[in-house]
């Protein structure tokens, strides 16, 4: 009876030890493959003023009726995180709570404006409201939009303090929102530019060899 015991306990340890090993490998590859995976950022259009580009000043009247100054140096220092809005697209709003968030978080250097095009006086004036959007800039301009290139909702564009065009595009997240403001502070205007020197910086350098 003993001797079956202990053979049962030997048997048991000998199990977890293999189980720790399986984890510890599956560990290892999950590491391996978030490496390997390029983040998730947002996608940047080709139309419109390109990043890097010195943005024009733009003189709007906000919805409660404030002058906006948009584009061109910022005299306060800080960036301006334009997020494209309608009161009729489902996934702004899940998006605006989070972009106010973000905007919380970066409130030492930037600044949250809201921007749409077309629908009514009042439903913009009914979005503002239900989604507390009082305490920023809210502007309806569709030479803004067109300005910038947006098509398609949700749409960020970040300009610097200095007035560049820093990064833009195609939002959906809050990680898609960061990759805006990454981009501003590693230089990389997008994804696919980071993929592309990711790639070169880990592909393996021929040396031609001369006689």
């Amino acid at each position: 009876m003993l001797e079956a015991l202990v053979i049962s306990n030997i048997i048991l340890w000998i199990a977890v030890v293999i189980l720790a090993l399986l984890v510890f490998a599956l560990t290892r590859q999950v590491g391996i493959l978030h490496e390997r995976v390029a983040p998730a950022g947002a996608l940047m259009p080709t139309s419109g003023p390109k990043v890097g580009e010195l943005t024009s000043e733009l003189a709007l009247t906000t919805l409660d009726q404030k002058t906006l100054t948009i584009g061109g140096l910022n005299p306060n220092g800080m960036a301006t995180l334009i997020l494209f809005v309608s009161p009729t697209c489902p996934v702004c709003k899940t998006l605006v709570p989070t972009a106010k968030s973000l905007a919380g978080a970066e409130s030492n250097r930037l600044e949250l404006v809201f921007a749409s095009d077309g629908d009514s006086l009042e439903q913009h004036q009914a979005y503002v409201r239900d989604l507390d959007l009082s305490a920023y800039p809210y502007v309806i301009s569709q030479e803004l939009g067109m300005g910038y290139g947006v098509s398609k909702l949700p749409f960020a564009v970040l300009i610097g303090s200095d007035g560049t065009l820093e990064s833009k595009g195609l939002v959906n997240n809050r990680e898609h929102l960061e990759s805006l403001i990454e981009s501003m502070d590693s230089g990389i205007a997008s994804l696919q530019e980071y993929v592309e020197k990711s790639r070169d910086q880990t592909e393996p350098k021929v040396v031609e060899q001369t006689s």
